[in-house]
């Protein structure tokens, strides 16, 4: 006789990365969500969820169909994003933000240019997904095609997401973008900002292999300079 398989480290391990989320400023209240997946499962923050007091019972597992699986509170309503990530791109975890600096510059730049190698990380420059309501399908698919090739997008007048192969990935690449906008926040006020070129991105991610810097784990592992 087969038993149900257990959903509780998963579960807890989303609400953990949903209140270190939290406390790390980028978040208030419940405007934010997390999601982990195992195999052909994702375990999400329900919707409504006040992420820094999230607890197991707050995080809802469904299959890539969208169907409940576990839980009894509704899936955030960001539940088509986190799952297109999945379906399209090898993600293991994702986090969705509304970071006060993030959703600031969404609503001026139709880009983030790659100005400091660490956003080499997450793909180079950040790519602003046009703006369409919360939750929708159109939504979604804006935000998966300003994801291709990068590992985080800028969501116009909404916010940020990031997904990596790890939830702890995820939340540093999350809070990764948070500082890149504040860089480019603070070199605004006092003139253009200088954008690395192809030329210096290449040669950032070429250092990066001849030191093998460990903190920097994914340089050399991303896409190909994108100067857009």
């Amino acid at each position: 006789m087969s038993t149900a398989p257990s959903w509780d480290a998963l579960r807890a391990a989303v609400a953990d990365t949903s209140r270190s989320l939290a406390s790390s400023g980028a978040v208030i209240g419940t405007a934010g969500n997390v999601s982990a997946r195992a195999g052909e499962h994702v375990a999400v923050t329900a919707t409504g969820v006040v992420l820094d007091r999230a607890s197991p019972e707050h995080v809802t597992v469904v299959d890539l169909a969208g169907n409940v699986v576990a839980g009894d509170l509704e899936p955030t309503s960001e539940l088509r994003m986190h799952l297109g990530i999945y379906r399209r791109y090898r993600a293991g975890a994702v986090v969705h933000t509304h970071s006060p600096l993030a959703v600031a510059l969404s609503t001026v730049l139709d880009g983030l240019p790659c100005l400091h190698y660490q956003l080499l990380e997450l793909g180079g420059a950040i790519r602003v997904a046009p703006f369409a309501p919360f939750g929708t399908p159109e939504l979604a698919e804006l935000v998966l095609a300003a994801l291709e090739g990068k590992s985080a997008a800028l969501l116009a007048n909404h916010g940020a997401i990031a997904y990596a192969s790890t939830l702890d990935r995820a939340l540093d690449d999350a809070l990764l973008l948070e500082w890149a906008c504040g860089v480019y926040q603070k070199a605004a006020a006092i003139g253009v900002p200088r954008a690395l070129d192809a030329e210096q991105q290449a040669a950032a991610r070429q250092a990066v292999l001849d030191r093998d810097y460990g903190t920097l784990h994914r340089l050399s592992e991303s896409s190909a300079p994108d100067p857009r």
